[in-house]
């Protein structure tokens, strides 16, 4: 029996039914390799998802993740209430310091005496002034608020308020 297909090649049509049965015996090894790989793929996957020898199943380290990620959400929670009533202690707190030396009578030296303001945020606050003599010490204090006196401030007390003002910790 004689095939018109294969009478159009110069060849023996017994190679080319040698080389499939090749082919085809190369391709069933593949195949078994993949279905090989596969295999043990599977075990992989079925021992993760079960949580086999100690490890934890894929719901289990999900839920363990997001109960970690709850608390850190408390935490981060419970630390931003307390920035927030530190900042707001901040600005009543006082930030802002001026200080002036000088001589309150001309006899003496070494400007022992001084006037010092303390100023919050808002620039409210206190100015102290220590006067020093031959006789004592006297200090006087007076309220500033919103960076104003009621009483009338000394030149030494106007520029320690000034230097507060300007020049404070919390001022750039």
């Amino acid at each position: 029996m004689e095939s018109k297909i294969l009478a159009g090649f110069n060849f023996d049509p017994g190679i080319l039914i040698i080389a499939m049965f090749v082919l085809i015996i190369l391709l069933l090894a593949y195949t078994y390799s993949l279905q090989r790989k596969q295999s043990q793929l599977d075990k992989k996957y079925r021992a993760f998802m079960r949580g086999g020898r100690g490890a934890k199943s894929l719901d289990e380290a999900l839920e363990n993740k997001l109960s970690s990620l709850d608390s850190i959400t408390d935490i981060s929670e419970s630390l931003n209430s307390r920035i927030t009533r530190l900042e707001n202690s901040l600005n009543r707190s006082y930030q802002k310091i001026g200080i002036v030396k000088y001589d309150a009578f001309k006899e003496m030296g070494g400007k022992l005496s001084f006037a010092y303001a303390l100023l919050n945020d808002s620039d409210d606050g206190f100015i102290i002034n220590s006067i020093y003599s031959k006789e004592g010490c006297y200090n006087y204090i007076k309220e500033i608020i919103k960076g104003e006196s009621f009483l009338a401030l000394g030149d030494e007390e106007a520029e320690a308020l000034e230097m507060a003002k300007q020049y404070g910790m919390g001022t750039e």
